[in-house]
């Protein structure tokens, strides 16, 4: 037999179409062998403790191989019950229990929720009682990432209300009495010092009035307060310095009130006296958070403070209102075409010392 019969020539071709076949399937067993080794990423994912422990492995003994920080993204590679193998962006490798652990979405979503509320007007600011963490929406159970310490200061934005207790059964009632809805608790979308928005308990926020008026709340709650100006006091020792003038919303000492203040306040300064008095108040209020303050010319009176409160009526339907500060006559400031509506209760028209 002829060798030249047996040993074909070289075909490029053909030597092309073993190398096209050959790569994917080299590839396909490299892509097992990742998954075999727990390297390939499942998903990325974000620390929602404090602070947390890698582990080498998911055993009742085990070694320590790092730590990871609150809002730390993470790489998901394994997932075995109750544990993760994550893997850093610094490469480092380890085991973490889920529950430390949050996915993109709600990530995305805490980005989303700070970004429309980054510019919303302050209602007033707040220290944290104990540590916390930011809520996506109001209630206890629902999906946190940040978590923020004892004595941080924190900006109070809106109010709303959830159930303390979902699901669970309302309170029984007195034979005869009328039946009671669920348990609410009042909750604060807040603005950290990192502007970091999320939804925190109300009673884990203590709202930082100034003591000079604090002391007039009258057992209610004062939930919002602005400075409207200042005024110039040479004090009884002669010595000038600025005294500011102060709108406060107010309202009952209760979770789950339907609406976010009742009443409004105006304090101004004497100065012949050196004390603050009550140039306004109204009372019936369904008043909405956020109120607005801010400045505006009047013409003759030259420009002068201004805030605009929302108020709801019984429709639901929403409205703003408008006054204005000329110290120490607070007066409403009519839209056009607008009438003046009869109050729900008597206005403050004198000053009080309060």
């Amino acid at each position: 037999m002829n060798l030249a019969s047996i040993v074909k020539p070289f075909n490029p071709r053909h030597c092309r179409l073993v190398l096209a076949c050959a790569l994917p399937a080299a590839l396909l067993l490299g892509f097992s062998a990742c998954n075999r080794r727990g390297h390939r990423v499942l998903e990325v994912n974000y620390v929602s403790a404090v602070q947390a422990t890698l582990r080498d492995q998911v055993a009742t003994i085990y070694n320590r191989v790092g730590t990871v920080k609150n809002g730390e993204r993470v790489d998901v590679l394994e997932r075995e019950k109750r544990f993760a193998r994550v893997r850093t962006t610094s490469g480092l490798e380890g085991w973490i229990e889920q529950r430390y652990l949050v996915d993109q979405r709600t990530y995305d979503s805490l980005q989303k929720l700070t970004q429309e509320n980054l510019n919303d007007p302050v209602q007033a600011p707040g220290v944290l009682r104990s540590d916390t963490n930011l809520h996506l929406t109001p209630g206890r159970e629902t999906e946190h990432l940040y978590q923020l310490s004892a004595g941080a200061k924190v900006s109070a934005l809106k109010r709303s209300t959830a159930e303390k207790q979902p699901g669970a059964a309302p309170p029984a009632t007195k034979p005869g009495g009328k039946a009671s809805g669920p348990v609410l608790e009042d909750w604060w979308l807040v603005r950290d010092a990192q502007n970091r928005v999320g939804w925190v308990l109300g009673r884990m926020v203590d709202i930082d009035v100034p003591l000079d008026i604090a002391q007039y709340a009258e057992g209610q709650r004062i939930v919002a307060f602005f400075v409207l100006d200042t005024v110039k006091d040479t004090g009884k020792e002669g010595t000038d310095k600025d005294v500011p003038q102060y709108l406060c919303a107010v309202t009952e000492p209760h979770d789950g009130l339907s609406y976010d203040y009742d009443q409004i306040r105006v304090f101004t300064w004497n100065v012949k006296r050196h004390r603050y008095e009550t140039a306004y108040r109204e009372h019936g209020l369904n008043g909405v958070l956020p109120i607005t303050v801010t400045n505006e010319n009047f013409d003759k009176e030259g420009t002068l403070p201004v805030f605009i409160l929302r108020v709801k009526d019984d429709s639901g339907n929403v409205s703003q209102r408008k006054y204005k500060l000329n110290t120490p006559i607070v007066r409403r400031v009519l839209a056009p075409g607008e009438q003046k509506e009869l109050p729900l209760a008597k206005t403050a028209t004198k000053r009080r010392r309060r």
